[in-house]
């Protein structure tokens, strides 16, 4: 069976943020099995291996990118195809929003049992550790062009759906895991400051599913929003055009 590749990315984003925000509620939602264990350590490290699992799963249909900023990175390297890029950033919009739903779903009575509005806020979407605006948009930046310039040198062979090439640039399986591990070290080296998004659709997506639970006192902080949203795209398609200077 060969999946579409917007279907892909729908599905590989979904699964990316049923495990990653599942991982932050185990550790930050009342009377869950892991509350009170060592948050950081298991949150990257569970970050880390979504990002293996969801490339491996879906690498070869789409090419795995789940996150709008590495989809941007690339067509700015001239790596994927521009007309194809609004089609991955809806997908994985999309996905982001399911996926956190179904964790969401998968805790429902933990969050019920969590009044702290920040801890519930926290399994959504980041938020900065000292809000700087200029210093967290810096953050979030310099994370995501780790993350695409890495990845554009992890790349593996052609991706090519019935036939047809879609783009020159893919993850296969075997690079799925060395993706993972690039997340897991950004998480411990970088993320302390903004909890690294580094992932448009995975803050914005997940944030707007917060914004519709029925909780009474929910703060999305949409003053903030902006910031996991503008810095990864500075920084994906800032590696983007730094890889082609560097490499072509």
């Amino acid at each position: 069976m060969i999946l579409n590749p917007y279907f892909a990315e729908f599905i590989g984003t979904a699964i990316l943020l049923l495990f990653g925000a599942g991982v932050v509620a185990n550790v930050n939602l009342k009377k869950t099995i892991a509350e009170g264990q060592t948050p950081w350590v298991l949150i990257t490290a569970a970050w880390g291996f979504a990002v293996f699992v969801s490339v491996y799963i879906t690498s070869q249909f789409s090419g795995a990118h789940l996150n709008p900023a590495v989809t941007l990175g690339l067509a700015c390297a001239g790596k994927f195809s521009w007309a194809l890029v609004p089609g991955y950033f809806g997908a994985q919009l999309l996905g982001a929003m399911l996926g956190s739903w179904l964790a969401y779903l998968t805790y429902i009575d933990h969050y019920r049992q969590t009044e702290d509005e920040a801890s519930v806020r926290s399994t959504f979407c980041t938020g900065p550790a000292i809000r700087n605006y200029k210093n967290n948009l810096f953050s979030e930046a310099i994370g995501t062009f780790m993350l695409v310039f890495g990845a554009l040198f992890i790349a593996g062979p052609n991706i090519e759906i019935n036939g047809s090439e879609i783009e020159n640039f893919g993850l296969g399986s075997l690079d799925a895991l060395p993706v993972g591990i690039l997340v897991w070290l950004i998480g411990m080296a970088l993320g302390g400051t903004t909890g690294y998004a580094i992932n448009p659709a995975r803050d914005f997506g997940p944030r707007l599913v917060y914004q519709f639970l029925p909780r009474k006192n929910k703060d999305a902080d949409w003053g903030y929003s902006w910031v996991p949203i503008v810095g990864p795209f500075l920084g994906g398609s800032a590696a983007g055009l730094v890889f082609t200077l560097l490499v072509n």
